[in-house]
């Protein structure tokens, strides 16, 4: 995957703070950069928050970098990541900007991302491959309908979940409509394949925090199960509709990627 790119846009998101530029050659921590002044961002809409850490050098925060730390998992799928006075260091380099941004958590934020499929028939020989896609809240980009992984909570039932509420509105839902949904949602849910697992190129990732992800392609071969329900933007999300799956897809932070990974997993059978 290509990465590293959108998380060092000029201006970070949802504020007016502009990251330091950094060069393809500075960006890996091994490679000297003595000019290399980044301002320092922590959003402040995160401050206290129950999902969010603590400031590194609070007495009572004592975070196990690397580690599975109580119900928050530190680990990074890339491997061991390095910290410097404490701080976790962002496993591809530098981005421009340290502190939290608007991440909750310091080092890896964990979350996952359903790829939901069906083919688009467009005569007897000849189909599409179509993916759901939400237009998110904060960026008008559209992308996967994923979400963040809650303390203790498995990665696929995170990706389940995320797609309930983004793109099915769950929240708005009588209990009549989750009571169909449950019938058809626990078998179609049942079989997903894992894509990919690792770092995301996403524009709220910083030198101390960034994001990763677990993607599941979760298939409607028919089109008869999760192809012939009503989608709803619930949620974070705007908008909901199927997508056809197109070279010339623009998708938020890494999520083309991660299509054109599901497009080559069902065209090279």
């Amino acid at each position: 995957m290509s990465i590293h790119y959108k998380c060092r846009s000029l201006v970070y998101p949802r504020s007016n703070v502009e990251r330091f530029p950094v060069p393809d050659s500075k960006v890996p921590w091994s490679v000297e950069f003595k000019d290399y002044k980044p301002y320092t961002y922590t959003s402040p809409t995160i401050d206290g928050k129950p999902w969010a850490d603590s400031e590194i050098g609070n007495p009572v925060f004592k975070p196990k970098w690397n580690d599975v730390d109580g119900n928050v998992n530190r680990k990074s799928y890339t491997g061991l990541y390095q910290t410097k006075d404490n701080y976790p260091l962002n496993p591809v380099g530098r981005t421009g900007i340290t502190g939290r941004g608007v991440l909750g958590r310091w080092g890896p934020n964990h979350a996952a991302d359903p790829v939901v499929t069906r083919w688009k028939r467009l005569n007897n020989k000849e189909s599409i491959l179509q993916f759901i896609a939400i237009k998110r809240r904060d960026t008008g980009e559209w992308a996967l309908p994923g979400g963040m992984v809650d303390p203790g909570e498995k990665v696929a039932a995170t990706a389940i979940r995320e797609f309930q509420e983004e793109a099915m509105n769950s929240f708005e839902a009588t209990e009549d409509e989750k009571d169909q949904w449950k019938e058809k949602f626990e078998q179609f849910f049942s079989g997903g394949t894992e894509i990919y697992s690792g770092y995301v190129d996403d524009p709220r990732n910083t030198d101390n925090a960034w994001m990763e992800t677990v993607a599941y392609n979760f298939h409607d071969e028919t089109g008869s199960q999760v192809g012939a329900l009503k989608l709803q933007a619930g949620d974070d999300a705007v908008g909901v509709r199927w997508v056809d799956v197109t070279n010339d897809l623009n998708l938020y932070a890494s999520h083309k990627d991660i299509v054109n990974a599901v497009l080559k997993k069902h065209t090279e059978k």
